[in-house]
């Protein structure tokens, strides 16, 4: 390598370092995890976030989108949303005083909602087990034949040819 490549390269990498911090830093305020219930004490303020196979709790303030896939979502008092709540698989819980600036959606769950809660958007609700059956179940089974159609076609193009005697 030349000077002048050796050189910089350290400075680069000094300079992506330091960028690559930043950014995480900054995004260190969202909350994402699977399988393990995220906890938004009160007094506490998260950009957004989102559980895998898990529960959300909300006592504090969310910034942006609060999402559950296969658990539930619980507003305590005073407990702020600044985006869209959305539950697949699971229940929302909005407690009294509470804010979501947003809009609710619950698939393949139940909204249970105080009357002294504001929501700021739409709600709907698409409970019941034949949501979560149109959802999660049918595009697997779509997948799956669309997989073995596949290798059907595979498998005849790979057949050898056999000549017919006349």
């Amino acid at each position: 390598m030349t000077y002048r490549v050796r050189c910089l390269l350290p400075l680069c990498l000094l300079v992506c370092v330091a960028f690559s911090s930043a950014a995480r830093a900054d995004r260190s305020r969202d909350r994402t995890q699977v399988g393990s219930n995220i906890n938004i004490g009160a007094g506490e303020e998260v950009q957004e976030a989102t559980c895998f196979g898990c529960s959300i709790r909300v006592g504090g303030k969310a910034a942006g989108d609060v999402t559950a896939f296969g658990g539930s979502i619980i507003v305590e008092d005073q407990g702020e949303i600044g985006g869209d709540t959305t539950a697949f698989g699971g229940g929302i819980r909005l407690a009294r005083d509470t804010t979501v600036s947003g809009d609710v959606t619950v698939f393949g769950g139940r909204i249970q909602r105080d009357p002294a809660a504001t929501v700021g958007g739409d709600v709907t609700a698409m409970g019941g087990p034949g949501w979560i059956l149109l959802i999660f179940v049918l595009p697997c089974v779509f997948l799956g034949l669309l997989i073995a159609l596949i290798v059907v076609v595979i498998r005849r193009l790979l057949r050898p040819k056999i000549p017919i005697v006349a």
